[in-house]
């Protein structure tokens, strides 16, 4: 298992800078073989997924023994790293009869690859090299199509990033200073600064809270399969090793739970009152975060419910005629498209038999007794949000040009879609009666505000925070914040 972990790890990297070495000749024979190639490592990456699902106990690799670099990969990892193998072969199936480049599926393999890399990390300096990797290539990504626009929102993230992860290594320093070593253990026990200096960075990197307002612009602006990724697997690499932190260090699990709960309900809030699709989305994947970080025992699975129905939501909404949903909810869109919008919706919503209510019902089951009473609010505000999607007029398209014409759409949601029924059974004790019941009556509310309220009123929060010139002013009151929790609780 060692070395199939080993050459897991190496494959993407080797895949990504190695594309470049195939022959330049025929256009389309190179470009059939870098999605081959592409496409294959993420099948790899699925295929250990699954073995670490079947492993009897977690695996532990210590790479430098005296400074703690070590990786430990799980259960919980597994749940992560499956999210990020589904999403990304989704991705490429998009991609798969446009015209993009070698550099777009060279970047998306070494994001994979990095990705991956965070989720088995059990030290802050292999995480920090994994978060920076990570950094650079979805900022390659995000600026791909080399317009002014997408080279402001790209330098806007490497910046944000960078940034975030300078409060980060500082962290880790003090960290090292205290224990002499990096592994993740060494939290305990360590100074008030280290630990909120660390989890800033992470905080940032998730998108979690007011450190994540720099997400929704980011996100709604990138080409629709850069934000699947941006949403559905690169925000998680800033949660998972929270989530990490909390299983393994007892002190931080309060921090943690607040904060994902705090934002759960923070990106309701902003998305609510949004009318950009890709922006409500955006939102979404704000609120969304903080249910995967609030109950970190069940964090996995809503990871991977999470990743599935945003990521297809994303690729759906870029192929809809207009992005304002005022404009949508006055034409008809074709079926074909409404049906996998609905799909997607109703499992983040929590619909029964989509891995959207599983994951749910898992999470409120152990969640502690103030945590449930929030998230079921911020359960009906994530309702009403997707009634804005469901509730779009729809009609057969009178010929066969957008669902036909789309074999790589139609791939990828088949990819997306089958996979969120599949994880479904993952967790059939959510199918007891009294949860059915109760995730219908919060659907059903939501819907019922939707139609009574929110398609009556026009308000809109003020975007004074995602500005750039305030978003490192943000950061620096969220490191107050926290700063002062985690001192109230340590000292």
């Amino acid at each position: 298992m060692t070395l199939w972990t080993v050459l897991w790890i190496a494959l993407p990297f080797l895949v990504g800078f190695g594309l470049y070495l195939l022959p330049q000749g025929d256009r389309s024979f190179k470009l059939i073989n870098y999605r081959a190639l592409a496409l294959g490592v993420t099948l790899l990456s699925l295929a250990y997924a699954t073995t670490l699902f079947l492993q009897p106990a977690p695996l532990s690799l210590s790479l430098l023994d005296s400074f703690g670099v070590t990786l430990l990969a799980d259960n919980l990892s597994a749940f992560f790293i499956l999210t990020n193998a589904l999403v990304t072969a989704a991705v490429i199936l998009y991609c798969w009869g446009t015209d993009k480049a070698t550099f777009f599926y060279a970047q998306a393999i070494i994001l994979h690859g990095s990705i991956n890399a965070v989720f088995i990390c059990a030290d802050l300096l292999s995480l920090y090299v994994a978060l920076e990797v990570i950094g650079i290539a979805a900022f390659l990504l995000i600026a791909h199509p080399r317009t002014n626009r997408s080279l402001w929102v790209a330098l806007r993230y490497l910046f944000i990033s960078n940034t975030a992860m300078l409060f980060y290594l500082i962290g880790a320093v003090l960290v090292y200073q205290t224990h002499q070593s990096f592994a993740f253990a060494g939290l305990r026990g360590a100074s008030p600064e280290a630990q909120t200096l660390i989890f800033l960075g992470l905080l940032v990197k998730g998108g979690i809270f007011v450190s994540g307002l720099w997400l929704p612009q980011t996100h709604s602006e990138a080409e629709s399969p850069v934000s699947a990724l941006l949403s559905g697997v690169v925000v998680k690499a800033g949660v998972f090793p929270l989530v990490r932190f909390a299983l393994t260090v007892e002190t931080l699990d309060p921090a943690v739970r607040l904060f994902g709960v705090a934002a759960a309900v923070l990106g309701v809030l902003y998305a609510l009152v949004e009318t950009d699709t890709k922006r409500v989305l955006a939102c979404s994947t704000l609120s969304q975060v903080g249910w995967i970080m609030a109950i970190p025992e069940a964090a996995g699975f809503y990871a991977l419910a999470h990743g599935l129905g945003k990521a297809a939501l994303f690729l759906v909404v870029g192929k809809l005629p207009s992005r304002n949903l005022t404009v949508l909810g006055q034409q008809p869109i074709d079926t074909a498209y409404w049906v996998p919008l609905a799909l997607g919706s109703f499992s983040i919503s929590g619909f029964p038999f989509l891995a959207g209510f599983s994951a749910k019902m898992l999470t409120l089951k152990q969640g502690l007794p103030w945590q449930v009473a929030v998230l079921n609010g911020a359960a009906v505000g994530t309702a009403i949000l997707y009634a804005k999607f469901v509730c779009l007029p729809h009609c057969r398209a009178p010929r066969a040009d957008g669902w036909a014409a789309q074999p790589g759409l139609w791939r990828a949601l088949a990819l997306l879609l089958g996979a969120l029924l599949i994880a479904n059974l993952g967790y059939l004790d959510a199918y007891a009666p009294g949860n059915i019941v109760k995730a219908l009556v919060i659907i059903g509310l939501g819907y019922l505000v939707h139609w009574l309220v929110i398609q009556r009123i026009s308000l809109a929060l003020p975007r004074v925070m995602e500005r750039f010139d305030h978003l490192v002013g943000s950061m620096s009151l969220v490191l107050l914040l926290l700063f002062g929790i985690t001192w109230s609780w340590l000292v």
